[in-house]
């Protein structure tokens, strides 16, 4: 048997696997940091919790990663530090950031998301490491769809320019 044939967590992860699960807490740090700024300028409630969704989510995609990189010896990287609570009346007009562009940002980093778990599977000769981001997927586009409904409910959804129907016609 070859060196790759075992249980996958005895197997040495490469090179590429490290540096996306390193690279996956560093993201993920910097969004939970991110969400949190954000629930303070959000003004809808129902983006709130979708936010406060989004870190419960980042959270627990960073322990699960973190776990493996500290099981592989590999030093973790440095967390963002916690954002402090404010009123959002506290916040200027002017200064702050609009439920659409915070559903935007939001919309944008899941489909990035997406995007980084489909080459982290597909790099992947772990199949734990593979599998553990096929999950995160799942959880990411589940997640994803409720922000494009919420999008779509408040009017915050600006679509590209749409291909009429036309049937019937030759």
């Amino acid at each position: 048997m070859g060196i790759l044939s075992g249980n996958p967590k005895e197997e040495p992860m490469h090179y590429g696997e490290v540096f996306d699960l390193w690279a996956s807490v560093l993201a993920g740090n910097g969004m939970i940091a991110g969400y949190q700024t954000m629930i303070n300028h959000a003004g809808d409630d129902d983006l709130k919790k979708l936010l406060k969704e989004a870190i419960e989510l980042c959270q627990q995609e960073k322990k699960q990663v973190e776990e493996l990189l500290k099981e592989n010896g590999i030093g973790l990287p440095p967390a963002s530090p916690e954002p402090p609570e404010a009123c959002l009346e506290d916040i200027p007009v002017g200064a702050r950031v609009p439920d659409p562009a915070i559903a935007a940002v939001l919309s944008a980093d899941i489909a990035a998301g997406l995007v980084t778990c489909s080459q982290v599977i597909g790099k992947s000769i772990r199949e734990d490491i593979a599998m553990m981001y096929v999950q995160i997927h799942n959880q990411k586009a589940a997640l994803g769809g409720k922000v494009l409904r919420l999008n779509k409910e408040k009017g915050w959804l600006i679509p590209p320019p749409l291909h009429p129907n036309k049937h019937g016609d030759c």
